[in-house]
């Protein structure tokens, strides 16, 4: 028998340390965001629902696929309690659709580390060893301290007189926050997330981590940047052969401006500028191939120094010819694109690659879409992936 498995997700407009922080932007998505999307990852899921009071929460999250149920601020309060809001969430459900699923995965948005094996790992905890709840925790293996009523300092399950070596301490759980699993008809008469037989799954303690600081965020930005790199990295061909660019649109916002006499002039970034002098350092082959005629890609590309082929009726022959002169392995090249005009070399190399604004035909043929648009820094954000995989190598 199919098991049925709904997640919910309380998500509060409210926050008082980090204002809005549910739909804080933190590594170029909405803190939330992270947490729909792994359970969407999870295969035992049946529902994803999102239980809030906030009109902003409730629309991003039906953007990123989840369904949404609004509540009132009297359990959307700083001392209303998540259960509140998970009871809340099963009771419409059953009262609208007559809907009860078997399972009940209460996943935290504040634990933007989690991993979609996280949640599919605790729920396999739960129904391996026969528990009725099942939560994510981390080893902990430290000296806690408390103080009496005199001020006293003593020991919390250790003796101070009697220091054991870390590795002989036996370990204990410190409770992540990140997800809990539980069995709908236990949790629907006991009303807390714990009763009857609990069940632990450990994950690392680089993924434990909570957002309730400002200082949480920039820990977690700076986790999930390197993530993101990781993953993208994975993409890159080993080795890179040349990093090919198109001009406008990648190098420029893909503005024009255009003066009384009709002379035409764009915008660049200089930090683009600066990946280009990083690359070179590195040994990277570069080109810009561009259909464009205007003379402002030659001179840019002068500038910066490095070779440049405009006003390139076929793009792909010109691109397969230079591959050829070279002796370049055309599936170790690395094509950034924005457009139509475009495909055809991007279909053709081992690593087509978009930038953020790019046309949706080439966001849909790029194995990598950048973070950065074109002319804000995209060129710069490519070289310094190459780069961070040159160096690993």
């Amino acid at each position: 028998m199919n098991t049925t498995c709904l997640a919910i997700i309380p998500a509060r407009g409210g926050s008082k340390a980090i204002p809005r922080k549910n739909v804080h932007l933190l590594a170029g998505k909405p803190l939330i965001a992270y947490t729909i999307e792994n359970a969407r990852h999870v295969q035992g899921i049946s529902r994803i629902v999102v239980s809030t009071d906030d009109s902003e929460i409730a629309r991003i999250s039906r953007e990123l696929g989840a369904e949404v149920v609004m509540r009132s601020a009297e359990i959307s309060g700083d001392l209303s309690s998540s259960e509140s809001a998970l009871l809340h969430t099963m009771e419409f459900l059953e009262k609208s659709e007559g809907y009860k699923a078997d399972q009940l995965v209460f996943l935290q948005c504040t634990s933007p580390l989690t991993l979609p094996e996280d949640i599919e790992r605790t729920i396999q905890a739960l129904n391996e060893q026969n528990a009725d709840c099942a939560l994510t925790v981390t080893a902990f293996r430290h000296f806690l301290w408390e103080k009496d009523e005199t001020g006293q300092a003593l020991g919390v399950g250790h003796d101070p007189c009697r220091r054991l070596m870390r590795q002989e301490i036996s370990p204990q759980y410190l409770e992540t926050g990140a997800v809990y699993v539980m069995k709908t008809e236990g949790f629907l008469k006991a009303r807390h997330r714990f009763f009857g037989r609990i069940a632990l799954h450990e994950i690392p303690a680089e993924r434990s981590l909570e957002i309730d600081e400002p200082e949480d965020l920039r820990h977690a930005e700076f986790y999930l940047r390197e993530r993101q790199a990781d993953k993208i990295e994975k993409r890159l061909p080993r080795p890179i052969s040349a990093i090919v660019f198109d001009f406008d649109g990648v190098f420029t916002d893909n503005r024009v401006l255009v003066n009384q006499d009709g002379r035409e002039s764009v915008t660049c970034n200089r930090a683009d500028g600066l990946g280009i002098s990083l690359a070179k350092r590195y040994g990277v082959e570069m080109l810009v191939l561009s259909s464009e005629k205007n003379p402002v890609v030659a001179a840019r590309c002068g500038k910066l120094g490095i070779p440049c082929i405009s006003g390139a009726p076929d793009k792909l022959a010109v691109l397969i010819r230079w591959c050829a002169d070279r002796r370049i392995d055309i599936s170790k090249v690395v094509y950034v694109g924005n457009d139509s005009n475009d495909l055809a070399c991007m279909k053709a190399v081992g690593c087509p690659v978009a930038v953020r604004d790019a046309e949706p035909c080439a966001q849909e043929a790029s194995s990598i879409l950048l973070s950065r648009a074109g002319g804000q820094g995209a060129v710069r954000e490519i070289i310094d992936l190459i780069v961070r995989q040159s160096e690993k190598e």
